[in-house]
């Protein structure tokens, strides 16, 4: 891709821009620092859609900048330094991907539970799929993209990204998310156009197959802000309430209900009803909650207080995905650190202190 292609724009075309580039060659930190600090909202966004985790796109974020600042010095200018900075860090997803091996959730471990696993324990020797708390920027206005960049980090298209092998990972998000054309792509990739496109196309089968259409964010826009918000209420309110009959009155028929890293999960209104009844609107104590957003959809953040607790601690990051105006799935990412990844507080008092 040419430093004046209208589908990248070019870090390096302003003389502020030259001047950093300039300083940063000469070990200038600081200049270094400004030309990649724009640029790092949206490269942490295509680690995560790589490797499906966000500690381990930090991690390989952190070595492509280690990478492209100790070898500043060789970079030409033939690419933007956009380019080579998705360069490096594709390629260091590629291999902390081929090294720590893909995630999973509980839907790819085996069937659905019929009926609530009650003593179900966290799988530790799972890596599991975690959630995206940032704000996917992807700094294109390429037509040709077909993802949108709140699509690209959804939880159905990350899941079905960790089922293709990272070169095709790597073909899908760079074309048809980001819009660098298949050429470059084969650059930045060491291979030929050929095989970019034939990466493509098999990626592009294997997804279709498993994301769901419309996407959420269609699915958004055509309820609508105040639609989309009241459900996200009735599902607070039934979860505080402990309303399992609420709760069911809000799903789809073939809603599905899963907590990585527990490695049961629940398909069907009997099996969710039986689990949403046994487990969290059962005896587990009582609950206070928080709106927010993951992987761009509608989330609460739920916070649990044990009989005879103090307080209510944070428990799990619930992300909801919605067909039409009802809840087809429920996801609840159980940890502490997604709620300090949210800046959201590790306990809430009970109602009414």
């Amino acid at each position: 891709m040419s430093e004046t292609s209208s589908r990248e724009p070019s870090v390096t075309g302003s003389s502020g821009a030259d001047g950093d580039l300039a300083l940063a060659r000469r070990g200038d930190r600081a200049a270094y620092d400004r030309l990649v600090r724009p640029l790092l909202p949206e490269l942490h966004a295509h680690c995560y859609r790589m490797l499906a985790a966000s500690h381990d796109a930090d991690d390989a974020l952190q070595d492509a900048l280690v990478k492209t600042w100790r070898g500043l010095g060789d970079f030409e200018g033939r690419s933007t330094l956009r380019t080579w900075l998705y360069t490096v860090a594709t390629r260091s997803c590629i291999d902390l991907a081929r090294a720590r091996g893909r995630r999973a959730m509980p839907v790819d471990l085996g069937p659905a539970s019929a009926r609530a696993v009650v003593d179900d324990a966290p799988s530790g020797d799972v890596a599991w799929l975690g959630p995206y708390v940032g704000h996917a920027r992807q700094g294109t206005t390429s037509p040709a993209a077909r993802y949108e960049e709140r699509e690209a980090v959804e939880l159905a298209f990350v899941a079905a990204l960790q089922h293709l092998p990272g070169n095709q990972r790597a073909a899908l998000l760079l074309f048809d998310v980001l819009g660098f054309p298949a050429e470059e792509i084969a650059t930045m990739m060491r291979t030929t156009t050929t095989s970019v496109n034939s990466a493509l196309q098999r990626a592009r089968a294997t997804v279709t197959r498993r994301v769901p259409d419309p996407s959420q964010q269609a699915t958004a826009r055509r309820i609508g802000d105040r639609q989309l918000n009241a459900v996200v209420q009735r599902f607070t309110t039934a979860l505080e309430h402990r309303d399992t009959d609420a709760l069911i009155d809000l799903v789809t028929e073939d809603v599905t209900w899963a907590m990585p890293p527990m490695p049961h999960w629940y398909a069907g209104l009997t099996a969710v009803g039986d689990f949403a009844a046994q487990v969290p609107m059962g005896n587990c104590g009582s609950w206070r909650t928080l709106p927010t957003s993951v992987n761009a959809q509608p989330a609460v953040a739920c916070y649990l207080r044990p009989d005879g607790a103090p307080s209510h601690g944070a428990w799990a990051i619930t992300v909801l995905t919605l067909r039409d105006a009802r809840i087809s799935g429920i996801t609840s990412f159980l940890g502490v650190e997604h709620f300090t990844a949210l800046d959201l507080p590790a306990e809430l008092p009970p109602i009414g202190q």
